[in-house]
């Protein structure tokens, strides 16, 4: 997918470093991501979640805040107000660039300051949050004992996930101040709230308190066993699957009509994970997900492409035996078509090919009260099942580069 980074101004006027993940398609809408606490744009979790929007037409915006990731400043300057602050910056930004968000994700502490932005900002549709602490001075429990000497030095370096940060006063008396129930109840969007039970860094209490301030359209949604920052892949794209399904009823995300001589539109494959196999297959608003193995490299989360294409073999087959059997008013129940894929040498297939061709068999299985005559016929119809005269016929494919 296309992606561009850049800079723009934060609160104080520092440059924030940013990136923008654009669809390969259409521009249906548009999204900001505030990242977790101490964290960067670039964590896995917020690669996915970009990535899965990007493939169904929704920009991105994901940034570094002040003093974090590439961004300038210095962190042990900023506050919980500051975030907000920088995520306006931020809204600004995409509102110059003609891209305007409707959308607002954020993650732990994250999550927190986009509830505080939503209620301030125009066109915000919608807003999610993940492992979101309700009172942001949940934070300050992560730095223990050196609370004290931070309220008495007026800033003391407190290890993070085994990483040195500063903290300073301004920050500990921010969140002491704070609260969101007001900044809840004035949401003007609907609200998804995204929180692992056993999450050891903001309790799951926190997103109970979130979700009964809301007022409706809110949904809640429980992320099992998850760690904090979805560090495992499937947590990932479970987050992202579930954000990606509720946001299409609360955003406009009809898209264009397919081209003139191309009545299904275009398919689009586009990588999720570079460093897998991982692949978003999307046509309209119909996502999968395509994937290899685990013993080959990939993470077993989607249909193989060979599984792919034996799906698009048995789908077109049932079809093709329930339309017939429903022109014919046939009492036809049920079809179920089971598809294996080899490779086998042409010989052993029936034909003259020497070398190994792809062999397709299909086990068809019909249920209703149906004679041999017309278990007979739709056997037969099943080899009229386009997918199937496409495969045995000789076929051409184009490429080119973009």
């Amino acid at each position: 997918m296309p992606m561009t980074r850049f800079t723009f101004p934060g609160h104080d006027g520092g440059q924030l470093s940013a990136r923008l993940d654009m669809p390969d398609g259409p521009h249906l809408a548009t999204a900001l991501f505030a990242h977790c606490f101490t964290c960067s744009k670039d964590i896995p979790a917020a690669r996915r979640i970009a990535g899965r929007l990007a493939s169904m037409g929704i920009a991105v915006l994901r940034f570094d805040f002040t003093g974090l990731g590439h961004s300038m400043g210095e962190f042990e300057n900023t506050t919980f107000t500051t975030n907000v602050q920088d995520l306006h910056a931020a809204r600004a930004e995409l509102d110059k660039r003609g891209l305007t968000p409707t959308l607002l994700i954020g993650h732990s502490l994250g999550g927190a300051a986009v509830l505080k932005a939503a209620s301030t900002m125009e066109n915000i549709k919608a807003v999610v949050t993940i492992g979101a602490p309700h009172d942001p001075q949940h934070v300050t429990h992560n730095f223990g004992s050196k609370i004290d000497e931070i309220q008495r030095d007026g800033v003391a370096e407190v290890s993070l996930a085994g990483r040195p940060f500063r903290i300073s006063s301004d920050f500990l008396n921010d969140v002491a101040t704070e609260e969101l129930d007001t900044a809840i109840a004035k949401l003007h969007s609907a609200l998804l709230v995204l929180h692992a039970p056993f999450d050891q860094t903001v309790s799951i209490d926190n997103a109970s308190n979130i979700f009964m301030a809301a007022k409706h359209p809110k949904s809640f949604v429980t992320l099992d066993d998850a760690d904090h920052l979805l560090t495992r892949g499937e947590d990932a794209e479970y987050a992202a699957d579930v954000i990606a399904s509720w946001v299409t009823r609360y955003l406009d995300l009809k898209r264009p009509a397919p081209p003139i001589g191309t009545p299904e539109g275009i398919l689009r494959v586009s990588e999720a994970d570079p460093n897998g196999f991982l692949q978003d297959v999307q046509s309209g608003p119909h996502h999968i997900l395509a994937d290899e193995p685990a013993a080959y490299g990939g993470t077993n989360q989607g249909l193989t492409p060979y599984g792919l294409l034996s799906a698009g073999l048995g789908a077109c087959t049932s079809m093709t035996i329930r339309m017939y059997a429903r022109r014919k008013g046939w009492p036809l129940d049920h079809v179920s078509v089971d598809v294996t894929h080899d490779k086998v040498h042409g010989q052993d297939a029936g034909t003259d090919t020497k070398t190994k061709i792809d062999q397709f068999t299909r086990l068809i299985t019909l249920k209703g009260d149906l004679d041999e005559t017309q278990r007979n016929r739709l056997l037969e119809i099943a080899d009229r099942c386009p997918v199937h005269q496409t495969l045995e016929r000789s076929n051409h494919i184009e490429t080119k580069l973009t």
